[in-house]
């Protein structure tokens, strides 16, 4: 995904409820380094996930996924 985007909004809203990465990746079944990887850009979730996290998060995938 282009610039990050969703690896710096996955951070915000990770960082507005609270949460560690370690704690966000035992609610979606990932360690931490691979939340790590998603907001560092290095790799990027498959689509089934990123609607997992939009859900979680209460955002829909615009809002997940494109530049505010």
């Amino acid at each position: 995904m282009k610039n990050n985007v969703f690896g710096k909004r996955l951070k915000e809203l990770r960082i507005e409820k609270g949460l560690s990465q370690q704690k966000l990746g035992e609610v979606f079944g990932f360690c931490n380094q691979t939340i790590s990887f998603w907001e560092s850009g290095s790799r990027e979730p498959d689509l089934d996930t990123l609607l997992i996290i939009a859900h979680y998060f209460e955002v829909s995938l615009e809002e997940l996924l494109e530049e505010k």
